[in-house]
């Protein structure tokens, strides 16, 4: 079988990285049929905007696509292509796993963790409105009417959003991929106690959907005591559950548990799609130099084959990649435990290493 799947190169590292992920899974004997499409700062200059609508429809026709990272440019006008895509396509679920690698200095040994994150609302919903417009003031103007707490006039609203729906689908996605995928516990984390009716909302059609799986064991905590655990105690947790801000929080701390961005893959996930992408930044100052480190977006592929059902392949992917870095002696700078550019592997290198372990 052959599969047909977008590939967004991205910008700044990006091109590097993805052709690094495309020479490894080729390479895995699976079949691709690559559909490359632009996204970012290129398709701004030649498709006169940062996500094209022939890349949505890609993704849209495929069902599956993998990214490099993208810059958005600064100023007024330009949408986030992250934020456009997870929208356009109802992309709801996040899934950012942390894993430690050996070999790669972290703070922590031994993690294993699953950030499930609800990627459409919360407090990224895009309700916003700036101070000092009619439309902000006549919001304000309407709240302080029914509230007791009374907004100042040139105060900016962003609205948070919490629906039972999208609450109840994106808990369940967390409670069906750890039955999935073997793990035994699934942790709801919110801020119920202060947020009493949005976050609220989003514990209490937790609970009810942890109760349709009595095999999976459940708890919740408050968000910043779930920081906290996570610093002393992270072996106590396995899959963690929560509104898009906290999850946005989470999983870069949880990427800093492990080693950094460097080695954090994710993957969007909808009901009719699913975009792959890693969670570190374009890094323009580092584009160009085959110097970039592409872990993170080759597990993101490791991710997007265990998406297609290719699951011995995703494990060949994942332990030629951690053996490569075990060893560091074909690893990027960023990845050696002496930091040395000048004895670090390129981009290609380090690609190559990995490739002859499959």
């Amino acid at each position: 079988m052959t599969y047909r799947v977008t590939l967004i190169p991205g910008d700044g590292i990006g091109p590097e990285v993805a052709d690094a992920t495309r020479t490894v899974l080729d390479a895995t004997g699976v079949a691709f049929d690559w559909d490359v499409q632009p996204a970012g700062i290129e398709a701004m200059e030649t498709h006169g905007d940062v996500l094209p609508q022939a890349t949505l429809d890609s993704v849209k026709a495929n069902g599956v696509g993998i990214k490099g990272p993208i810059t958005t440019p600064i100023g007024s006008g330009f949408r986030s292509v992250n934020v456009g895509l997870r929208h356009a396509l109802n992309l709801y679920a996040n899934l950012r796993p942390g894993k430690t690698i050996k070999g790669v200095q972290a703070p922590f040994d031994h993690v294993d963790l699953v950030v499930v994150r609800e990627n459409l609302e919360g407090m990224y919903s895009g309700i916003e409105f700036d101070t000092g417009t009619a439309e902000g003031t006549e919001v304000i103007d309407f709240i302080n009417a029914r509230s007791k707490r009374q907004i100042e006039p040139d105060a900016a609203l962003s609205i948070k959003l919490i629906t039972p729906g999208n609450t109840e689908r994106i808990v369940r996605y967390a409670f069906e991929y750890a039955r999935a995928n073997g793990r035994k516990k699934v942790t709801i984390v919110h801020k119920a106690n202060i947020m009493k009716f949005s976050d609220g909302l989003f514990l209490k059609v937790a609970q009810q959907v942890a109760s349709e799986y009595p095999d999976i064991e459940s708890n919740d905590r408050i968000i910043d005591n779930m920081c906290m655990q996570l610093m002393q105690k992270p072996s106590e947790y396995d899959v963690l559950v929560m509104a898009n801000l906290y999850g946005d929080i989470v999983s870069d701390l949880v990427a800093g548990m492990i080693g950094g961005l460097g080695v954090a893959p994710s993957g969007n996930i909808g009901t009719e799609a699913a975009v792959f992408e890693p969670i570190h930044g374009s890094a323009p100052s580092h584009a160009g130099k085959n110097e970039a480190n592409p872990t993170a977006m080759i597990l993101s592929g490791a991710m997007m084959l265990r998406h297609l059902g290719e699951m011995d392949a995703a494990t060949r992917v994942e332990n030629a990649v951690a053996d490569v870095i075990a060893a560091g002696d074909r690893v990027t700078y960023d990845l050696r435990a002496d930091r040395d550019p000048s004895k670090a592997a390129t981009t290609t290198e380090m690609t190559q290493a990995i490739v002859e372990r499959l």
